[in-house]
């Protein structure tokens, strides 16, 4: 009677056309010239989400559907942008519904990859390797890919999706101290820079938002340009960064360093963070805000206006041991008014670190550097593919700490709650119509070895990525069975 009913179950699921995935609505919106690429890119993108962390072959089990993906993968039809562009949409989507300010991650990720110098992927860089025998000093090249990703989140730390992707290599690498010897960084233009990508993203995904004012874009101290200060006062958005420029000041005759340094300390702030050994600390910190006319670099004096920023400093006191003093020098074209403003906007810089995770889970869980594919075009379509992959895996394990009680049909097809139903008892008292999303994410947990006991802390992406495969191989046999059997 049991698999009857199961059977029945899913063939009225899968027989459903109006049933809709999350795949459907990632790949809804994508702009493929060929519907055939757009429905071989749906079937892989479902193949490569059930075999989380496995290769091509395993993960689309047999010859003609993995011939199918390398021959998409290499198709000059095919590029990221395609790809991403039924996510972007989505995104889009999500953003509308939030009703509420949106931080906008950034931050570049290096994809490396062990392969020969005849390789057609292109170089990352050329780090020291040693010396030689006659004191010759020795490199090593090391090639691969730079993502320049952009992740919009909520204040409670969900993620709504990738609202912008760039991906390059170097053709020639040269170190930024060999340039310097030969020309003023400041006096080239921001075009024929690789921080271009900084300002091109800015714009993409301030696009997305239907209410820029809204948002915050939010880059550690690489972010540090100018141009893309300009850049956010003229789309109207707002932008948090971490500076490493001491730039000039007021009219000119001082610094933001210099003035800082005479601001008085606005108020103390406790933190809790944890060491590189994991331990636990508390540090107290001096915070100073000072709002101050910034001026653009002197090269740049006829192409960029002043701009009134506020700067904030957080500095620890006294002199910690075993780990760096905490310093963070913040630069915002938001209002700061108070100890309160100023704290906020450090607890915002702090959630910074979530878009880190998210490059960890495309290293870590869908182990992007593991590939063997031979071109830079064959590799960045693969890791576009895991970008939608990483991003539900974390959206899914976030959505448990932020939006708990939503109903779980939000986050899980009917296929996938009766599974999780039938393999992971539900917590004792409580009904399924009662279920909660968070119930069906700890389920989901559980089946990769979270325990879920009172003193454990939330889920984390390895439990869920581990709980994702084994939930969808459970569910493979499901429909193998339900078509065998039923």
């Amino acid at each position: 009677m049991r698999t009857n009913k199961a059977a029945t179950k899913s063939e009225t699921i899968t027989n459903d056309p109006t049933t809709n995935t999350w795949i459907d609505n990632e790949v809804r919106g994508c702009s493929f010239n060929d519907v055939r690429l757009a429905k071989r890119f749906g079937k892989l993108l479902g193949m490569m989400s059930e075999g989380i962390g496995e290769s091509v072959p395993y993960a689309c089990q047999d010859w003609a559907n993995t011939k199918a993906a390398y021959r998409f993968f290499s198709n000059a039809e095919v590029s990221e942008d395609q790809i991403m562009s039924g996510h972007f949409q989505a995104t889009r989507d999500r953003l509308s519904q939030a009703n509420q300010k949106i931080l906008m991650l950034h931050d570049t990720c290096e994809f490396s990859f062990q392969r020969d110098k005849d390789s057609k992927i292109g170089l990352l860089r050329r780090p020291v390797l040693g010396k030689s025998k006659d004191g010759r000093i020795k490199f090593i090249t090391v090639r691969g890919i730079l993502m320049h990703s952009s992740l919009a989140i909520t204040l409670d730390g969900l993620p709504l999706g990738l609202a912008a992707i760039k991906f390059w290599t170097r053709k020639q690498f040269k170190g930024c101290d060999a340039l310097k010897r030969t020309i003023n960084p400041t006096r080239v233009p921001i075009k024929e820079k690789e921080s271009f990508r900084w300002l091109e993203n800015l714009r993409q995904s301030t696009a997305l938002a239907s209410k820029p004012g809204d948002c915050v874009h939010i880059g550690d101290r690489e972010s540090d340009i100018f141009e893309l200060f300009s850049l956010a006062d003229e789309l109207g958005t707002n932008f948090l960064v971490r500076t490493c420029v001491d730039r000039l000041a007021q009219d000119a005759g001082t610094t933001v360093a210099a003035e800082m340094k005479q601001a008085p300390v606005k108020g103390r702030h406790r933190v809790q963070g944890r060491n590189k050994q994991g331990e636990s600390y508390e540090a107290e910190l001096d915070i100073k805000y000072e709002q101050m006319q910034v001026l653009p670099p002197e090269g740049k004096w006829k192409d960029y206006t002043d701009l009134t920023l506020t700067v904030i400093h957080a500095t620890e006191r006294g002199t910690p041991r075993g780990r760096e003093k905490i310093a963070w020098k913040l630069l915002t074209n938001l209002p700061v008014k108070s100890l309160k403003e100023a704290i906020e906007k450090l607890n915002w810089y702090a959630l910074r670190w979530k878009i880190e995770v998210f490059h960890k889970i495309l290293k870590s869980g869908c182990k992007a550097e593991e590939s063997k594919l031979r071109s830079s075009e064959r590799l960045v379509n693969l890791i576009s593919i895991f970008c939608l992959i990483g991003w539900r895996i974390f959206w899914l394990t976030m959505l448990h700490r932020a939006e708990p009680d939503l109903p779980p049909a939000i986050a899980l097809d009917t296929t996938e709650i009766y599974l999780l139903d039938e393999l992971v008892k539900t917590k004792p008292g409580k009904s399924p119509a009662q279920a909660t999303v968070s119930d069906y994410i700890i389920k989901i947990a559980r089946l990769g070895g979270y325990l879920n006991r009172a003193s454990d802390p939330p889920p984390g992406n390895m439990v869920m990525w581990r709980g994702m495969t084994k939930l969808n191989d459970i569910h493979l046999g499901f429909l193998l069975g339900s078509k065998t059997c039923g």
